[in-house]
């Protein structure tokens, strides 16, 4: 029996459900659109979202956090399987291995690096001095002074600077390949051969590592029967 209650109920329902309407779908039908719009992405376009890198992480502020960041990414170059993979990781390392922590060693750092494109070795050596005095565990001041010192043709300070850099950072590989470079240069063989074999652990896919290796090998383990 429809009495005059019921109709008012059925008009109020009815006019609820022309508001939603207007207001448009419900959060739940929001949803299910989102869902439907993702799936009908073209595979194209997906595979180009996929393809962009992730955003760099944030530098670490602390010795202990980087050692913990550098760590991880060590163990990545070891494991990458490619060597556009182990490009992708070694950006990611040197962006870290820049990163001093002190405004006034950056300024430093970075005039000194000017001062290296320029060839103005004698420049550079006087920035990085200070650097390495400032900052004595920033790894990156010892190796790029190592480098300075060789272009001035003092192998010595070249060696002791490359050392004390590994010491700090016995993985990075840029400071493992200037050592072995100039133990080869100066003919200590067995040495360099040692640092070439610990570079390819670290960074498998590092340029001319294998050919090193087998040559030196053969100087000095002899040739294989």
């Amino acid at each position: 029996m429809i009495t005059l209650a019921n109709v008012r109920r059925l008009a109020a329902v009815g006019l609820l459900s022309l508001g939603l309407t207007a207001l448009g779908p419900t959060p739940s039908v929001r949803l299910l659109e989102a869902a439907w719009a993702q799936d009908t992405t073209p595979d194209a376009d997906r595979k180009q979202a996929e393809k962009k890198p992730p955003p760099a992480p944030s530098l670490p502020r602390t010795p202990a956090e980087r050692d913990a960041v550098l760590a991880g990414l060590y163990e990545q170059l070891a494991d990458a399987d490619s060597e556009s993979a182990a490009k992708a990781v070694e950006n990611r390392i040197e962006r870290v291995w820049l990163h001093s922590g002190s405004p006034t060693v950056d300024l430093l750092f970075g005039r000194a690096m000017q001062a290296v494109a320029a060839k103005d070795f004698n420049r550079a050596l006087r920035f990085l001095n200070h650097v390495v005095e400032q900052a004595p565990d920033y790894t990156e001041g010892w190796s790029r002074r190592a480098f300075v010192y060789f272009q001035l043709n003092d192998v010595g300070l070249a060696l002791g600077d490359l050392r004390r850099a590994i010491a700090l950072d016995p993985s990075n590989y840029k400071a493992l390949d200037g050592l072995a470079q100039v133990l080869r240069d100066i003919g200590e063989k067995r040495g360099a051969l040692a640092v070439m074999r610990r570079l390819h652990e670290v960074h498998p896919h590092w340029p001319g590592t294998e050919q090193a290796i087998e040559e030196l090998s053969r100087d000095v383990e002899g040739q294989a029967i």
